[in-house]
């Protein structure tokens, strides 16, 4: 089975949030948006998903118009619809309604069959400390695993 495509992603996301759970959602695209994925001309930095009136819509998403499109082309922070199931919807909505939490996508990609899917996540803001703590666990087990390469190597 081929790997899906991985169009762009929000790498600041897993940073600046702490991630719960994550859900993939159909994306509604016109065809110079498709085009310009294909071309991996998007960015996710500073998106987000709002739930209004029972639908789910991505905002601040930038996906750059088509070089090769006309006048009709699309505007390149246009909110987009996006597509899941009414009762996935629901259970968001009420997952967000608690305090703190909220809907960020992590990455735009394409599936096997050759869709546009957006992966999304439910998540819960982290504060400056928190974050700064993350960095200096990863730090701390980056040379813990240095540490222990090295003594694997002499000890060889």
């Amino acid at each position: 089975m081929a790997q899906p495509k991985t169009v762009c992603e929000n790498r600041k996301a897993r940073h600046d949030y702490e991630i719960l759970e994550t859900v993939e959602a159909g994306l509604v695209l016109t065809g110079s948006e498709v085009k310009s994925l294909r071309l991996g001309r998007a960015q996710l930095r500073d998106s987000y998903a709002r739930i209004k009136e029972g639908e789910l819509f991505l905002h601040g998403a930038h996906i750059s118009a088509y070089q090769a499109g006309n006048y009709f082309d699309h505007d390149p922070t246009r909110p987009r619809k996006l597509l899941l199931h009414k009762r996935e919807i629901a259970r968001l909505a009420g997952r967000v309604a608690e305090k703190g939490l909220t809907i960020v996508p992590l990455r735009i990609y394409f599936n096997e069959r050759g869709i546009a899917k957006v992966e999304l996540a439910l998540a819960r803001g982290r504060k400056e400390y928190d974050r700064r703590e993350a960095v200096a666990r990863r730090e701390q087990q980056r040379r813990i695993d240095q540490a222990l390469a090295e003594r694997r190597r002499a000890g060889s």
